[in-house]
């Protein structure tokens, strides 16, 4: 059977289905429709269907355009018997952490289940889920084995982790190299030779082990710069130095240099998450990571910070942070996104409403904020706005903002992005982080 697999594969014949249709899953079916493979894009969540059924897309990275001129090689549905019909299903769900920042793989074991009730020989299965390492082979196997078929008889195993950088319009899914490790050299040499369709650049590891360690180790070595900007600013701020300025010039050395930022807070879908996922791996084993810990207690502190920040810009002015009205400006986790899971954004918000002051925020592309303790809605950019406040806080440098408006209201203003300076608006009322 394995033999005829590849023959499909070899043939460009076969079709796919994409199991989770956010913002990883979503934007591989538009890769792959764009090929001209025939896919399915399941998902659990009926009204997400509907949704995009109807040509309405929630994903930043994929326009209702899209859709539409996608929609002869792509079908939306949430019955799991139309995953028997793909040769190839992706597994694109998410991986969120659990109660004490354990790995929290419930979305991977359903989802693996899913495909399991349907699995027929002729198929391979990718797992693209950011996990921990052993994932694919200890979790994801042995469920497709509870179906009765075997692996490489059967169907093949793979792991190739997701490189999705929401608004990034440079890199998208086809011209990203991707990582593939199988659970098997058989599987390894099957989900080459599916990605080889639709992606430009395809790296083979070893085993599956190796492709979800390099996923952790991308992500965890941007937490543990960022980490190190963070570090750095308060350095700089108590020698009376321009932090960002300093980055700049650094930066200008063609080697041996990286430049990361500091910030208010690590937001995104993988790296406030990942490194976690690292540290319980490595305390499985007996390991540590107190490097990968020491980033983690500096980044988490950064929501304090901003919030010590706008206090004492309000205590210039003669005003204390309670009773104040501080306008927050930008919430989403990225510039020029609307997606504000694990944004800094939320800790900032909940933390300077406990402090006693009244917040309130404006960000185009986040309409309205429902989280634990709050429920905000996006405020027009005015002067009218800004005139009834005490103090700005800017939280997300987004492209579409009237920084200039913002600088000539007077206002105390903590600039934790350096939105002004890199747009050459300085002032004395302003305050970096």
């Amino acid at each position: 059977m394995s033999e005829q697999i590849f023959a499909k594969l070899d043939a460009w014949t076969w079709r796919s289905a994409v199991v989770g249709l956010g913002y990883v899953g979503l934007p591989l079916v538009v890769t792959q429709a764009r090929v001209g493979i025939t896919v399915t894009g399941f998902d659990v969540d009926a009204e997400v269907v509907d949704e995009l059924s109807s040509g309405r897309s929630h994903v930043d990275d994929v326009s209702n355009e899209d859709l539409s001129e996608l929609s002869s090689h792509v079908r939306f549905t949430s019955d799991p018997a139309s995953l028997q019909e793909a040769d190839v299903i992706f597994l694109c769900v998410p991986t969120p952490l659990a109660v004490g920042k354990q790995p929290d793989i419930s979305y991977i074991e359903r989802a693996a289940r899913t495909v399991a009730g349907s699995l027929r020989p002729g198929q391979v299965v990718i797992l693209e889920s950011t996990t921990y390492p052993g994932t694919t082979e200890n979790v994801v196997l042995p469920i497709l084995l509870s179906s009765g078929l075997q692996l490489d008889k059967d169907f093949l195993l793979a792991y190739s982790p997701e490189r999705v950088d929401p608004g990034n319009t440079a890199f998208r899914t086809a011209n990203i190299p991707r990582i593939v490790g199988g659970v098997s050299p058989e599987s390894a040499r099957g989900a080459e030779l599916v990605y080889r369709r639709f992606v430009q650049k395809v790296l083979v590891v070893s085993n599956a082990r190796t492709a979800e360690m390099a996923k952790l180790l991308e992500n965890t070595f941007r937490w543990v710069n960022i980490a190190l900007a963070n570090e750095m600013s308060f350095v700089a701020r108590a020698i009376d130095v321009d932090i960002w300025e300093t980055i700049e010039a650094a930066a200008t050395k063609p080697f041996g240099f990286m430049p990361f930022y500091p910030g208010p807070g690590v937001g995104g879908h993988c790296i406030p998450l990942d490194p976690f996922y690292l540290q319980w791996a490595a305390r499985m084993t007996g390991e540590g990571t107190r490097f990968v810990e020491l980033a983690e207690s500096i980044n988490s502190r950064m929501p304090q910070v901003v919030v010590a920040r706008v206090q004492a810009a309000l205590n210039e002015v003669s005003k204390p942070l309670r009773g104040s009205r501080v306008f927050v400006v930008g919430v989403s986790y990225k510039p020029n996104v609307r997606d504000h899971r694990e944004s800094p954004a939320i800790e900032c918000i909940a933390l300077l409403g406990r402090s006693g002051a009244e917040v309130v925020y404006h960000d185009p592309h986040v309409p309205t904020m429902h989280e634990s303790g709050f429920e905000l809605h996006s405020l027009p950019l005015t002067a009218t706005e800004l005139s009834a406040s005490d103090a700005v806080v800017i939280l997300t440098d987004h492209d579409d903002i009237d920084y200039p408006m913002i600088l000539r209201s007077g206002l105390p203003i903590v600039d934790t992005r350096s939105a002004l300076r890199r747009r050459g608006l300085t002032g004395e009322s302003v305050y970096p982080l």
